[in-house]
């Protein structure tokens, strides 16, 4: 393969545009002999001729005209190659590799990367899906450059591969069937649902979250039915099958077919479902955001975890207990 120098491509284009050698030597603060040395050089790297005597002057000759074409298309990638790197490194350009849990990805990946693309869209974000443990080891082993987990499942803060940042205390209501005893009752407690079938993941994050939380109200839950995805268990809710709870964050990203499911009712599951607040005794759950410690400064990755910060401020702390049927 023939050796493409950049430094004599460029001698030769500026020969090829001021047309002499004297010209091209002081456009390029050099000296007439190095620049026709540099030219002999190239021509024998290639082997090709480039310039031919024309009177007391040279010109190209049309193998030159050839390697100038290509040149040409060269130069003009490694501009758009420098204008790349120059957005990469103001954050404006690049990809992200975001690992975050299921509702997590509706709620706040979702929302950061739209805001991403109207704002820098040289910028983009790639989501893939990982539990809480799973994104970490992502993390870890460089798949990732972000993961969002529960803050019970994240590294300590004071593990030094990892920078934490807390995104969100997302509250837990709890979901029973729309025509239950308790599903007006003002001011319910967690305790007042001790009795009662619970519906939650026989294994996994959500499993630990719902026990700690019915420990903490005084109670270990009867767990009726085992089930991981919220639309499964908002169904079972629907059909009076038991009483769950449930993440603020998964209404807002689009449990049971959307908000609008949780605000006009759910149909063709055998009936409805009441949504509660717990007011005296609000479960918890805390989502973290982590990166490898020393990256959180690279620009694209503040870019993104600034989004993610909006779209967790942007989470409504209000009430959304709404009965359905």
């Amino acid at each position: 393969m023939a050796d493409w120098d950049l430094k004599k491509l460029r001698i030769l284009r500026t020969l090829h545009e001021l047309g002499t050698v004297t010209a091209t030597a002081e456009a390029l603060h050099m000296t007439p002999s190095a620049v026709s040395q540099q030219l002999t050089g190239l021509a024998k790297a290639l082997g090709v001729t480039l310039l031919e005597a024309h009177g007391r002057r040279v010109r190209l000759t049309d193998a030159a005209q050839l390697v100038l074409r290509h040149a040409e298309a060269v130069f003009a990638q490694l501009e758009r190659a420098d204008a790349d790197l120059l957005g990469y490194l103001q954050g404006e350009a690049g990809q992200v590799r975001v690992g975050a849990f299921s509702t997590a990805i509706p709620a706040l990946v979702v929302p950061a990367a739209l805001e991403l693309r109207a704002a820098h869209p040289g910028l983009s974000v790639v989501v893939r899906e990982a539990e809480a443990e799973a994104a970490y080891e992502l993390l870890a082993e460089g798949s990732v450059d972000l993961a969002l987990s529960l803050a019970a499942h994240a590294p300590t803060p004071r593990d030094p591969k990892f920078s934490r940042v807390a995104l969100l205390a997302d509250p837990l209501d709890v979901a029973l069937p729309a025509g239950h005893p308790l599903a007006g009752e003002p001011g319910l407690r967690l305790a007042d649902l001790a009795g009662e079938p619970w519906i939650f993941g026989s294994s996994g994050p959500w499993s630990q979250i719902t026990t700690a939380a019915c420990e903490n109200a005084g109670f270990v839950p009867e767990q009726a039915h085992a089930a991981a995805d919220w639309s499964a268990i908002w169904a079972m809710v629907a059909a009076g099958m038991g009483v769950a709870l449930v993440p603020r964050m998964a209404l807002a990203g689009g449990l049971a077919a959307g908000r609008g499911a949780a605000e006009g009712g759910v149909r063709g599951q055998g009936g409805g479902v009441a949504v509660r607040v717990l007011h005296a005794d609000q479960p918890r759950r805390h989502v973290v955001a982590a990166v490898r410690s020393g990256s959180e400064g690279a620009p694209g990755l503040a870019r993104v975890l600034a989004a993610l910060r909006q779209a967790a401020a942007a989470q409504a702390p209000g009430d959304p207990t709404v009965q359905t049927g």
